[in-house]
This record gives C-alpha cells, sequence and structure tokens, in this order.
C-alpha cells in the first residue's frame, strides 16, 4: 500500500521543521570566525580544528564512547535475557512485569536521576564510572526489550522444543536457532542503547564524577563558562553520529 502524495508531503513538512535548526547549526559550525551570521560568509574548519586539538573535548569525546560502548554491552545482555524470559515464560504478572521494566522510558529523567544519584551514594557508586555506565544502562535496557520483544514476535516457540528434542543443549538451541532469527532486533537494541547514552546528559550530570565528562556533559561546561562557536562543532559531530546510529538501525528494522 503506496502512501497518499498529501501524507507524503505533511510528513516532509513536518521532518524539514524538526531537521532545520539542526543544520543551521550544521552550516554555522564552519564559519570561520566568532562573531556567528547565517548564512556564513566563507567555510572553515577551524572549530572542529579546535576541538580535536583541545584536550577537555577529546577526552569528553572518549568518555562517552567508552561509557555508551559499556551501556551498550549491559543493557543488550539485560534486554534480551529479559525479553526472552517474558516471551517464552508461563507466569501471572508478565504485563506488570513488562510495565515496570519499561518505566524508565516514560519516567522523567530529572526523577530517574536524582533516585539514582541517593541510591549509589549509599553504596559508592556515585562519581564513579561503573556508576555511570550502570545509571545509562537503567534507561537503555527498555529500548533493547522492546525491540527484540518485537522480533520474537515472529519466532516459532516450537523451533526451540524441537532443538531440545534432537539432543540440543539450550546454549546450543539459543545460539543456532534463536539468535539467527531475532539478530536484528538485538542489533537494533544494541545500537539504540548506544544512542541513548551517546545523548544522556541529566543522569550525567547528577552521577558522574570530574574525570567523567562525557561530551552532552562537557557541552554545557562550554555554554556556563565560555561559549565559543566549538560547541557548534560538537553538536554536529554528535548529530551525525544519531543521524549515522539511526540509519543503522532503520537499516536492521527492514531485515
Amino acid at each position: 500500500m503506496r502512501a497518499s502524495p498529501l501524507l507524503l508531503v505533511v510528513a516532509g513538512l513536518v521532518l524539514a521543521f524538526l531537521m532545520l535548526p539542526m543544520l543551521a547549526v550544521l552550516v554555522l559550525s564552519f564559519s570561520p570566525t566568532e562573531v556567528l551570521s547565517f548564512p556564513p560568509r566563507s567555510l572553515s574548519l577551524r572549530w572542529y580544528a579546535d576541538f580535536f586539538a583541545d584536550d577537555r573535548w577529546v577526552l569528553a569525546t572518549r568518555n562517552s564512547l567508552v561509557v555508551g560502548a559499556a551501556t551498550m554491552c549491559v543493557a543488550t545482555v539485560l534486554g534480551t535475557a529479559a525479553a526472552l524470559g517474558l516471551h517464552l515464560g508461563q507466569f501471572r504478572g508478565r504485563a506488570v512485569l513488562l510495565g515496570l521494566l519499561t518505566l524508565p522510558m516514560v519516567t522523567p529523567f530529572i526523577v530517574t536521576a536524582a533516585s539514582m544519584f541517593f541510591a549509589f551514594s549509599l553504596v559508592g557508586l556515585s562519581g564513579t564510572l561503573p556508576g555511570l555506565v550502570l545509571g545509562h544502562t537503567v534507561v537503555a535496557v527498555p529500548f533493547v526489550l522492546v525491540s527484540v520483544l518485537a522480533s520474537l514476535a515472529t519466532f516459532d516457540p516450537n523451533l526451540l522444543r524441537a532443538a531440545a528434542s534432537l539432543g540440543a543443549p539450550p546454549w546450543m538451541a539459543f545460539s543456532r536457532v534463536l539468535l539467527p532469527r531475532i539478530w536484528p532486533g538485538v542489533a537494533a537494541g544494541a545500537v539504540f542503547a548506544f544512542a541513548t547514552s551517546l545523548d544522556e546528559f541529566v543522569i550525567t550530570l547528577f552521577l558522574a564524577g570530574p574525570g567523567q565528562f562525557t561530551l552532552p556533559r562537557q557541552m554545557y561546561a562550554n555554554v556556563r563558562e565560555y561559549m565559543t562557536p566549538t560547541i557548534l562543532s560538537a553538536a554536529s559531530l554528535l548529530f551525525l553520529a544519531s543521524l549515522a546510529l539511526l540509519l543503522v538501525t532503520e537499516a536492521l528494522r527492514r531485515r
């Protein structure tokens, strides 16, 4: 079924409304001077060079990638395991448990961050890298859970029973029968988890210590201390990274 021309026009207008502000930032990031004007009179890579030459921005980028990769790994394992338990398990209260597991998606991040700050402070995780990874994992797991559940909706459980009847242990049935059929959902969930961690600011502000400045937090510090057009290059790189992850997720979804 093809979309109507009117629907395509409306979708295009909404997309333009959402994308134009970010595209303006992308263009301004090539401005050669600190005094910004749109459109720039000329183009320059000055602020991108400043971004990669500044140790603070480089460290923040490295921290974001490390925390994002760790969050992706932990959230993918936990979210996939939870999805398998909810889909294959036969027990009462599955709907309630699913609602509780997806609660971080709808809870305001300021509430989640404040709660984790007080809880992690009691066990010494506040201001540490493991605490920051766990904090990001809390909000990333629901995205993995929903993505894997969507893939499991088309999976036939009889295939696992057939594998078991042929003598396959659970780990072999999972790796050779189940995982090859749901891997697009698992991969898409992992990408969502990484993107969620990469863009997360509120939880980082509450849980990160002085040595765990991520890219969003460094951008916030730059705005508060002395705003330079370098922040435009940082925002552009973050936008392009998120766009690339979105395209990867869409490609996996089409599989």
